[in-house]
């Protein structure tokens, strides 16, 4: 089974507080050196708020030259593979890599460490400085994360005397507006990285890819994480490549794609953080664009959201990892039902059947959390002169300890490898327009804007249909409506932004997410009611169980009366893309 990137290859004695330390206790003590041989960084200085501006990959020009003290300006196209460390030789001799490299390759010993200022201000604008040593040659690089494409990153190099970096060289690729706070903040070493690669050019009639064999450490103090993954960086050609040479090596073992850089696990490490649960990013869409081009940047934002739940739900240390990767799940779906709205196509069924499959098998986990974090604690707070609460979350945790097993163990399965690559694949060749018909085609290039109105228009009604009669519904029916408006909820967060410059958008979009909201609290309840069914607590649990159903039967009557006030708000919201919008 391959292991997590937060996981050591082999079993190590564990740190206090939960890190790995690897056995190889030479290899950290010579990468903390890197870090001591940093001059010590100037005394903190406080910061107060700082831009959410995160550099585009054109934000400013900068010449081609790779000379010293010249900045170079790059676009970086590339996918890892986590990998067991003891199967990087295997994959070494995979098929696709024996038929297709160019020569035996390349090898390195790559020394790098990583900067920020003690607030952590490039790290929290989505930037990081990075000084790398191969050899006697040293190079800065500035890097941006990944905003709406998964695969595409702004890269920025220099060239330098030492480990030490060259701040001049970098406030060129550092917007605008933290240029000058940057300025007057000190920089200090927060991690090292000590790696060891073998780069090999594989060449295929669709691009030209180097895929690198990296195994070592990152190294903050006195923690250490093991790295061993294969990077996959498109030199030429189309990035449908990447998927290519992924796909094939999925084929030949144990693989895990992922977008979370080096970096992103150095500042965690250094910071004892669990990887971050991040919302999706909001889609920006111009009215004039054609419907191809609005399915790709959907889905591609749906892609890149999917890639950057997975290592919070792996962890598994934070509960918003596993419920943003349910999220992320859902919006694939959404998007991929979306499309079925043009014609026929034959791959949307297989995909969305792989993302309904991993979600169910997350399901458990998350309903667990809820009532574990949530509604367990709530209620025992409110209701202190009753007993058995302990009782009754010693027995949910062993449940929730047993939805986050078969949750891993679905991660874990090659065949959920299989459908992130296959799907960014799909993503990256814009596939459905293999398989749309022939007489089809022609939609894809009309404005998406006429497309948007009629497929917000008819789930709007679909939503108005099944709230008739409101006052009087029945649990059930009231779960029909939600399951309505969480589709009209992601439907309007793909294609309302193509309405954006109407107020009505926005007050549109506030009152359904606000229903959308008080229907998620009942189905909550309902929820709670099956996991309490059959819960084989302590004796005294059941008491505590009694009063959770109470309590929440009685809620159920009490939000009625506001939960109608906000369906009246949601019908009486006038819709954006109608004419009048």
């Amino acid at each position: 089974m391959l292991k997590s990137d937060t996981t050591p290859a082999r079993k190590t004695p564990s740190a206090p507080d939960g890190n790995a330390v690897p056995k190889d206790n030479k290899r950290t003590q010579v990468v903390a050196g890197f870090l001591r041989q940093i001059e010590p960084a100037e005394p903190a200085i406080v910061e107060g708020a700082v831009s959410d501006e995160t550099p585009s990959p054109d934000a400013s020009p900068a010449p081609e030259s790779t000379q010293s003290g010249v900045a170079a300006h790059s676009h970086e196209i590339e996918l890892k593979l986590l990998v067991d460390a003891d199967r990087m030789a295997h994959f070494n001799a995979a098929p696709i890599i024996a038929a297709n490299a160019r020569n035996k390759g390349s090898r390195k010993h790559l020394r790098s460490v990583y900067y920020d200022t003690p607030e952590r201000m490039l790290r929290r604008n989505g930037l990081s400085l990075r000084v790398r040593q191969s050899g006697a040659r040293f190079v800065q690089t500035v890097k941006t994360e990944a905003t709406d494409d998964p695969l595409r990153r702004g890269e920025w190099e220099a060239r330098v005397a030492s480990l030490a970096p060259d701040r001049a060289l970098a406030m060129p690729f550092i917007p605008e507006k933290l240029r000058s706070r940057l300025e007057a903040r000190p920089l200090e070493a927060v991690f090292a990285a000590d790696i060891h690669r073998h780069a090999r050019m594989i060449e295929l009639p669709s691009g030209t890819v180097e895929v690198a064999f990296d195994h070592g450490a990152l190294t903050a103090s006195d923690r250490s994480l093991p790295v061993s993954e294969i990077e996959l960086e498109l030199k030429s050609g189309s990035a449908s490549t990447i998927f290519e040479v992924a796909l094939r090596l999925a084929e030949h073992g144990a693989v895990k794609p992922s977008i979370r850089s080096k970096s992103a696990r150095g500042f965690d490490l250094a910071a004892r953080t669990p990887p971050a649960a991040r919302r999706p990013r909001k889609l920006r869409l111009d009215p004039s664009v054609t419907l191809d081009e609005a399915f790709a940047t959907i889905l591609r934002s749906c892609f890149l959201h999917l890639l950057q739940s997975l290592p919070a739900a792996e962890d598994g240390r934070n509960p918003e990892g596993v419920h943003q990767l349910r999220v992320a799940l859902r919006r694939i779906r959404s998007a991929l039902g979306l499309m079925r709205s043009v014609g026929a196509l034959s791959n949307l069924d297989a995909l969305r059947s792989e993302a309904r499959w991993l979600a169910q098998d997350l399901s458990a986990a998350r309903d667990w959390d809820v009532f574990q974090f949530e509604t367990l604690p709530t209620i025992a707070k409110a209701c202190p002169s009753i007993a058995g609460f302990d009782a009754l979350g010693r027995a949910a945790a062993k449940r929730q300890s047993d939805a986050y097993g078969k949750a891993h163990h679905a991660l874990d399965d090659r065949r959920c490898a299989m459908f992130l690559i296959g799907l960014g694949n799909w993503i990256e060749t814009r596939g459905w327009r293999n398989d749309v018909a022939a007489e089809d085609l022609g939609r894809l290039a009309e404005p998406a804007v006429n497309f948007a109105q009629r497929i917000l228009s008819e789930q709007h009604a679909k939503v108005l249909k099944r709230g008739r009669r409101f006052k009087s519904l029945t649990m059930d029916e009231l779960h029909r409506v939600r399951l309505a408006t969480k589709r009209l909820r992601y439907l309007s967060e793909f294609l309302l932004p193509l309405f954006a410059d109407r107020k009505s958008a926005r007050k549109f979009a506030r009152r359904l997410a606000g229903l959308q909201e008080e229907l998620g609290a009942f189905n909550d309840m309902a929820v709670t009611a099956s996991l309490l069914d059959g819960l084989g607590a302590e004796p005294d649990g059941a008491i505590a169980a009694a009063a959770i159903a109470g309590w929440q039967a009685r809620a159920s009557i009490g939000v009625r009366p506001a939960l109608q006030g906000t369906w009246r708000d949601f019908t009486a919201a006038r819709v954006p893309w109608s004419s009048q919008g």
